[in-house]
């Protein structure tokens, strides 16, 4: 039994143009599926206001992120986070919403290809899943924390970052009140 497998994410990196689709027939012109968007939740943690430090997760370039990608980070950051101060001692929140619709011109090979497959007659392609497009700067992540934690905090993001495209960097800002 042969599992399917995602395409490879450097076919989809760069930012491009969003999903739209342009015919001179009305009934043609909007997207006829959409994927649902694979992140579980946005907001994660206690969202109180009185943290003492707010640290983002920024990009370092312009580049598209896959939903799947954030979805794992999110996980990944949010257990750090859990497994020392339960679900109340901080407020981790994914800044960015993937908008953008994937989309791949599915092309067969093989012994019978030529029958099912349309080539680049009809290479619009068929909507696949979900991106993020980021410009340069952008906060990706925002976790809010008090100063003891901020140790467990700048972890949790790095852990994230090793699940996103290219690279991240951190910043930190002291909260004042």
């Amino acid at each position: 039994m042969k599992i399917a497998k995602l395409r490879k994410f450097n076919a989809y990196r760069r930012l491009e143009r969003p999903y739209t689709r342009v015919s001179k027939y009305r009934k043609k012109n909007f997207i006829k599926a959409n994927p649902a968007i694979t992140i579980a939740r946005f907001v994660m943690g206690e969202q109180r206001t009185d943290y003492q430090y707010t640290l983002n997760l920024l990009s370092k370039e312009d580049l598209q992120i896959r939903a799947n990608a954030f979805e794992s980070a999110r996980q990944t950051s949010n257990k750090v986070m859990e497994e020392v101060l339960g679900k109340a001692g901080y407020f981790i929140q994914i800044r960015k919403y993937p908008h953008h619709i994937l989309r791949e011109n599915p092309l067969a090979s093989g012994a019978g290809a030529d029958r099912m497959s349309t080539g680049m007659a009809g290479a619009f392609g068929n909507p696949i899943g979900h991106a993020a497009q980021v410009r340069r700067g952008e906060a990706l992540f925002t976790v809010k924390v008090n100063k003891k934690d901020l140790e467990l905090a700048k972890k949790a993001l790095h852990r994230a970052a090793y699940k996103l495209p290219k690279s991240c960097f951190i910043e930190i800002i002291e909260n004042k009140y």
